[in-house]
């Protein structure tokens, strides 16, 4: 396996620019993955990375060394921890990381079934949580517009713990072009002139409308909405973060199917 020391070195230099840089990531089509679960679910989804890092004391950690055996020594270097603590993406640097090209945006094709719409969520960890639920959920379609976090930031991917690779993901969506059509239901989680969300029948397709953290919903996205939804909060707090909010609406959805046999 490549050792480097240096931090002028041009790899270290990329991987930086990669885990620091969105600019760096559009123009190069390349993100980090951080972490062993995160790569050990690359691999089983089929995903091959382009480069793999490792940390001095990473590399003796038993987890680690597996997810190395199965990878070419070709992609695979090795830095000092202190090096490694430079390039990583995070305060606590795992001990591996991937490169990966990020895939080409899915094709847009019309939505039959339920998906959800983001609308300038731009909190990664928020982000990656709905992401993780919406898979969770069987959720297969997500929509972001413009405004967004980037979806394949190393901190976005490591917040969806693997759910990206069986997702569809779009960005900088137009959502009334993408909801011109829609069969089903567009619900908007909102507060202002609302349906409580255990009165809805969610049995159908339903196209789920979430807002940023601070500002909720544009007016443009929230005007696409044949109702508003509210979640009851007897315990008298005024909102939800809104990754929990994701996660009450579409568990609600799946339980209201389950129970139809849908």
């Amino acid at each position: 396996m490549k050792q480097i020391t240096s931090r002028d070195n041009p790899t270290v230099k990329h991987l930086h620019a990669l885990a620091t840089s969105a600019r760096d990531r559009r123009t190069s089509g390349e993100t980090l993955l951080d972490g062993a679960h995160l790569l050990g679910v690359a691999l089983e989804r089929g995903v091959q990375p382009l480069r793999v890092v490792v940390s001095e004391s990473g590399r003796r950690l038993p987890e680690i060394a597996a997810l190395l055996a199965g990878c070419s020594s070709d992609i695979c270097i090795e830095l000092p921890d202190r090096l490694f603590a430079h390039v990583s993406p995070v305060d606590a640097p795992s001990g591996v990381l991937a490169v990966m090209a990020i895939p080409d945006a899915p094709a847009a094709v019309a939505l039959a079934g339920s998906c959800v719409v983001l609308d300038g969520v731009q909190d990664p960890g928020n982000l990656g949580t709905i992401l993780r639920t919406a898979a969770a959920a069987g959720v297969t379609d997500v929509l972001l517009t413009p405004g967004c976090a980037q979806a394949w930031s190393p901190r976005v991917l490591r917040a969806a713990m693997g759910a990206h690779f069986g997702l569809r993901i779009r960005e900088g969506v137009d959502a009334a072009v993408a909801l011109a059509d829609y069969p089903g239901e567009i619900l908007a989680a909102d507060l202002r002139d609302s349906v409580e969300l255990y009165d809805l029948d969610l049995r159908g397709p339903v196209a789920w409308l979430f807002g940023s953290e601070g500002q909720g919903l544009s007016q443009a996205v929230a005007g696409l909405a044949t109702k508003r939804v509210l979640i009851p909060m007897p315990g008298g707090m005024e909102s939800l973060n809104v990754g929990v909010a994701a996660g009450v609406c579409l568990f609600e959805q799946l339980r209201q199917r389950r129970a139809s046999g849908r």
